[in-house]
């Protein structure tokens, strides 16, 4: 269960924004601007609320009131941005196990061999990343992100920079994520994409929530 209730100025644009979520995947729907990336950094702890808290799974991560701010890499929170992230020095195998090491987990082969074979990366893994194509980078940060054992995945956009022939790629991933029972939020301005992947949605418009509940929402509203 995720409960998010915060507020946060960012120069002239202020977020206001309050939803409970128990969806394996809860979309973030809204046009550029509305408020969806700094809605996720603050569940990620990477932004903090000017008021408000953020509780996940009955541990609160955030409470203006009492005082509450859990850093970000104390949340098991994993975060899989719009471009991949990936450090180019390192191979897929390296690559991998950084999430794992930065958490300070013991290494886990079964867990390992899992997520690559429900990603498809396993001939990947003496590769570099810019020997990779966009949808292959992409996974390989889906599986960095889930080797640190994470409780809630967020996935800003993960699709945004890949052309459509690579979305019809990665989707399937997704998908299987989705099905093996990981929390998500996953934010998107793709109405398609969320009636393919979420199971709630929280739907934005400059700052505040104007929908809220199945992908129905995603027929009855804009994100403009």
């Amino acid at each position: 269960m995720l409960r998010v209730d915060v507020t946060k100025q960012l120069g002239e644009f202020s977020l206001e924004a309050s939803f409970t979520s128990e969806g394996r995947v809860t979309g973030l729907f809204g046009a550029s601007g509305a408020g969806k990336s700094s809605l996720i950094n603050m569940i990620a702890g990477l932004l903090r609320p000017d008021r408000g808290i953020v509780v996940l799974d009955d541990e609160t991560l955030d409470d203006t009131a009492k005082g509450i701010h859990v850093p970000p890499h104390r949340r098991r929170i994993g975060y899989v941005f719009q471009d991949a992230r990936l450090f180019p020095h390192l191979d897929v195998r390296q690559n991998l196990d950084y999430g794992r090491r930065m958490n300070r987990l013991a290494d886990d082969p079964a867990q390992r061999s899992r997520v690559t074979d429900l990603l498809d990366i396993g001939g990947l893994l003496d590769r570099r990343p810019g020997q990779l194509s966009g949808g292959e980078r992409q996974r390989v940060a889906l599986g960095r992100a889930l080797l640190s054992k994470p409780r809630l995945l967020l996935m800003d956009e993960p699709l945004g920079s890949l052309d459509e022939g690579r979305k019809v790629e990665i989707l399937p991933y997704l998908v299987r994520l989705r099905d093996e029972g990981i929390p998500m939020v996953y934010v998107s301005h793709d109405a398609a994409e969320l009636r393919q992947l979420a199971t709630q949605i929280v739907m934005l418009r400059n700052g505040r929530v104007t929908a809220l509940g199945g992908v129905k929402v995603l027929t009855t509203g804009s994100p403009a």
